[in-house]
């Protein structure tokens, strides 16, 4: 599903990554771990397609996104990746279906279409009855699984994770981890997560260790 091959990145006189080789099924939940700053985010962001390395390559699903422009890239990060932040990222004025509708909507896909995609999968997560709630009124636990929903709108390969659990409670952040293996058994999902969360982290189906901006196991 994702190989990276020799990602180098720096900012400035910053060497963030040194040679970043990796490969990932379909299907499979890896996470990634580390002391802060050992590049661990960067390495995301790159394979997420947010940003560019120096060196080296990133294909996707057999595609190569390196080679893409920024309107291919844009296109392509909308219809084959999704994205879960340790902030849900939710737009405030818009309703838990709305949010989770934005991925479509981006599409140009029929707003029928659209909704009845958007509650068929809040309801999957146990959202049913927060369906048409602001953000505002709704638990953290709440808004962290509608944004898991946006992720999981428009079908992706591939899910990327931030510290998805960082900003939850102990329940609700054990409930979000074994929403992801329930979403991996239920959509053959494949997920990429950065956490300090060590039992998230000793969940998944491998655990790479980033150290000064290499994968050391």
């Amino acid at each position: 599903m994702l190989i990276a091959e020799n990602i180098i990145k720096s900012y400035g006189s910053l060497q963030v990554l040194k040679g970043i080789d990796l490969q990932i099924q379909k299907g499979e939940i890896v996470s990634v771990v580390g002391a802060s700053g050992a590049g661990k985010s960067t390495l995301l962001q790159i394979i997420g397609t947010l940003d560019t390395p120096d060196a080296g390559r990133v294909l996707i699903d057999g595609e190569d996104i390196t080679s893409l422009n920024a309107r291919a890239l844009a296109s392509f990060r909308n219809q084959k990746i999704g994205f879960i932040f340790q902030f849900h990222n939710l737009l405030g004025e818009f309703t838990a279906l709305e949010n989770v509708c934005m991925p479509s909507y981006i599409q140009g896909k029929s707003e029928k279409e659209v909704r009845a995609r958007g509650e068929e999968l809040l309801t999957l997560l146990g959202l049913k009855d927060r369906i048409h709630h602001l953000p505002s009124k709704m638990s953290g636990g709440e808004q962290q699984r509608t944004a898991v929903a946006r992720a999981l709108m428009n079908s992706p390969a591939i899910i990327f994770a931030d510290e998805p659990s960082g900003n939850l409670d102990s329940k609700n952040a054990q409930e979000l981890h074994q929403l992801f293996f329930d979403l991996r058994d239920k959509f053959a999902q494949t997920f990429v997560i950065v956490t300090h969360n060590e039992e998230l982290a000793n969940m998944a189906d491998r655990k790479l260790v980033m150290q000064d901006g290499m994968i050391v196991s």
